[in-house]
Formats: structure tokens, C-alpha cells, sequence
């Protein structure tokens, strides 16, 4: 049993999860976040969300959060759906941040992806062109423009994010939870496999990271992924944040999630949410 109190959930077991805004089919306005088909796929499923926080005004400048989400996993609720994501709000919310979750655009280029990459090519583009748009129209401070991603979105934050330089140049700064470019063989893909070949190229996109900073979160240990990059941490100011999913949400399954795997977390008070926002404080360009 849960109750509603003012975009918060009291759940039973007696903690407050903030609740993600519902996408709604409207213009851009102030605190509502909307599902947004750009021109070139018109006539299309293909599109990605966009939400002003409630301060948004014509004529101000706001720092941008851009996100990615997992793939479709139904053992962890994961949709690999645009509308259900998570963590990009949970970073932002109450920052003042415009918060956008970007699409995978599927081979057929008319609808979006819900595992992998689809057109990656494409996928990159459509990312350019939307937060260029997002800057211009909407106030986004190119200057604060950061990139986040869960799961399969955690390895888009580099295997998409950093996919070349004109992509690459468009961060202030880099977060991944649950998973990052490089660190195990994903058999069966043409891009993650062998391990050997797939780890040498993740190397080559970490060297775009130009010295900005990165958050790397992952439930339980960061461990694995901290051996993979090694002496590339030079690269970067990596920040690495271990997550107690457990602690946090002692019995899972639960009202709120279903696994440990998981981009809600960050709806929950907890100190590792606080560490988060320590680390925004430092990141951003003044």
C-alpha cells in the first residue's frame, strides 16, 4: 500500500520515493515533461522526452541533463523505453536542471530502440542535433551540458556519448550507473565481442574524455570497472561511488522496484544521493 503526497510516495515500508514526472503529449512548458518528435521523423514512432523543471522561463539559461536508458530487461522492470526513465530526474530534480532522454533509433529509422543501439550513427546525430536545439530554444547552458545513462544507457554514456568528436564535445561532465564501455564481453554483439577488440576501442572513446568529469556509480562495486580503466584514469577526474541498493531498499522485490538493478535509486534519500550531489556541486562551470 502506498500513499501520494505532493510527487512524493510514502511507501509501506515507511521511506519517501520521489516520484519521475509521466510524459504527457503537449507543447514544452514549465515542470512538465513531454514527448517530443523532431521534424526530420515526422510521420514516425521515433522520439525522446523533455522536461523544463518548474523555475523554466523564456529568456534564462539552465544547465542540461541528457539521458539514456537500459535495455529492455523484465527481470529488473526495464522498459528500454524513453518514458521510463529514471535516474537523469533523480540526479536533477530540485537543480533547476532541463532533463532529456534521448533515443536508440532502431535500423528501420522509425521507431525507437529498445535494446542496444539500433543505427548508432543515428542515434549520435539525433543527439547532436536535439541538445543544440535544446540550447538555442529552450535556454540549455551549453557550458553545463551533462550526459547520464543506466545499464545499457551507462555504456551509451561513452559508447555513444564519446562516439566521436563532435558528440564528445558537446559534455561538461559524465555519469554512469550500473555498467560501463569496456568492462565485459556482451557475446552475440557485433560491437562488444571479442572482449579484446571491444576493450581497445572502448580506450580509444575514454581519450575524448579531455580531462572532464566523470561519476561512476554502480551497485554494490565499482571494482571491476576501476581495474578496466587502470592507468586511463589519467584521462579524466573519475569519481567512483560504490551504491548499497540493499541498504537503501532493504526487501526487494517491493512497492517501488523489483531488483537490485535498478534506476530509481536515487529517488531515496540516502548518503550515497548526498555524495551525488556533492559531486554536481564540484562539476558544474560557474
Amino acid at each position: 500500500m502506498m500513499r501520494f503526497i505532493a510527487g512524493i510516495v510514502i511507501a509501506a515500508s515507511g521511506y519517501c520515493m520521489m516520484m519521475t514526472p509521466h510524459i504527457e503529449s503537449a507543447a514544452p512548458s514549465a515542470g512538465k515533461r513531454v514527448r517530443v518528435t523532431p521534424m526530420e521523423y515526422a510521420g514516425t514512432d521515433v522520439h525522446h522526452s523533455l522536461y523544463l523543471p518548474p523555475s523554466w522561463k523564456a529568456g534564462g539559461k539552465y544547465p542540461v541533463m541528457i539521458e539514456y536508458t537500459g535495455n529492455y530487461y523484465p527481470a529488473s522492470g526495464s522498459t528500454g523505453k524513453v518514458e521510463d526513465a529514471n535516474l537523469g530526474y533523480g540526479l536533477t530534480a530540485g537543480k533547476d536542471f532541463i532533463w532529456a532522454v534521448m533515443p536508440f533509433i532502431e535500423t528501420n529509422h522509425t521507431e525507437n530502440a529498445v535494446k542496444w543501439w539500433g543505427d548508432e550513427n543515428a542515434t549520435a546525430a539525433y543527439c547532436v542535433r536535439e541538445v543544440k536545439r535544446i540550447c538555442a530554444i529552450y535556454g540549455g547552458d551549453a557550458k553545463n551540458v551533462f550526459i547520464c545513462g543506466f545499464s545499457r544507457g551507462a555504456i551509451a554514456v561513452n559508447y555513444i556519448g564519446l562516439h566521436d568528436d563532435t558528440i564528445a564535445s558537446l559534455w561538461r561532465g559524465f555519469i554512469t550507473h550500473d555498467h560501463y564501455d569496456g568492462t565485459v564481453e556482451w557475446k552475440g554483439t557485433y560491437w562488444g565481442a571479442p572482449l579484446a577488440r571491444y576493450q581497445e576501442q572502448a580506450r580509444g572513446r575514454l581519450q575524448r574524455l579531455n580531462g572532464r568529469p566523470v561519476l561512476v556509480m554502480q551497485n554494490g562495486s565499482t571494482g571491476v570497472i576501476r581495474r578496466f580503466i587502470g592507468d586511463m584514469a589519467n584521462t579524466a577526474p573519475f569519481t567512483f561511488l560504490d551504491v548499497p541498493i540493499k541498504t537503501i531498499f532493504p526487501v526487494i522485490p517491493n512497492d517501488d522496484i523489483v531488483h537490485p538493478h535498478t534506476d530509481k535509486w536515487l529517488g531515496v534519500p540516502s548518503d550515497a544521493k548526498m555524495r551525488v550531489d556533492e559531486w554536481f556541486s564540484g562539476a558544474m562551470v560557474r
